[in-house]
């Protein structure tokens, strides 16, 4: 590479963190709370990308459905079975707001993975504050529904006398971890990704200014390519982890005795 221009050289300087920025909609100013900004603009697509599948495209309600009232249907009966199964009969009240859930992680997901997108799940200020509901949502329900009984929760019943009390603190300490595991783990793992892929595609321009390109573009490509299929399918799976977790924690609350 000594053999390269400087301005060149420049160009080939890459940050694969970059995609990940939060800019203003509007000019170069700073960010602030009320400011409109690229994730302002792709959590709105997300909404809008979520209304007209499930209200728009499933509004005929065909007997022989179309594309997007059958995958609207698949994604409903997929999550509906998922409470059912892990959280039994009585947690499908909470059906609702679980779909709506893992629609927006899901959408997200898939719409960053578009050419010049803003992966809103990657950023952990979103993905905490979801956490976070679904701690709250959980912790008040358990204490509506079991008043103190609740607190059984943290105690292991099955375990030896003298272990409990130790069983206890970490059972408490693993509780009050879970919003930052349920967070952390789907911002980590859409940000990662990413930025693999950027990498990978820096590599892409060498064969235009050197030679060993010849060989480092072809094996680029490639790679690029195994990882966005990589990626779609980490989409799903985090948003899957996701919910059936929040499932996991609601079970939890509606039976909370070991």
């Amino acid at each position: 590479m000594t053999d390269v221009p400087q301005d060149v050289r420049n160009e080939l300087v890459f940050h694969p963190m970059d995609q990940f920025i939060v800019r203003p909609l509007f000019g170069d100013g700073p960010v602030h709370w009320y400011t409109l900004t690229n994730v302002t603009l792709w959590l709105a697509i997300c909404v809008a990308a979520i209304f007209f599948m499930m209200v728009i495209g499933t509004r005929g309600r065909a007997v022989i459905p179309s594309r997007a009232q059958s995958i609207a249907e698949l994604a409903y009966g997929f999550i509906h079975k998922m409470v059912e199964d892990v959280a039994g009969k009585d947690g499908l009240k909470f059906f609702p707001y679980i779909f709506t859930l893992f629609l927006f992680i899901v959408f997200s997901n898939f719409l960053g993975l578009l050419p010049r997108a803003f992966t809103t799940t990657s950023h952990i200020a979103v993905t905490g504050f979801l956490a976070m509901l679904v701690f709250v949502t959980v912790t008040v329900v358990g204490f509506v529904k079991h008043g103190a009984g609740f607190l059984g929760l943290f105690w292991v019943a099955s375990a030896p006398l003298a272990l409990r009390p130790i069983l206890a603190v970490i059972e408490v300490i693993s509780y009050f971890v879970r919003p930052v595991s349920h967070s952390i783990r789907l911002a980590g793992n859409m940000m990662a990704g990413h930025a693999v892929m950027k990498v990978f595609a820096a590599f892409a321009p060498l064969i235009l200014f050197s030679g060993v390109g010849i060989a480092v573009t072809p094996l680029s490509i490639v790679a690029i390519a195994a990882m966005y299929g990589l990626e779609v399918l980490v989409a799903f799976i985090q948003a899957y982890v996701f919910t059936i977790l929040t499932c996991v924690y609601l079970k939890d609350a509606l039976h909370p005795a070991h």
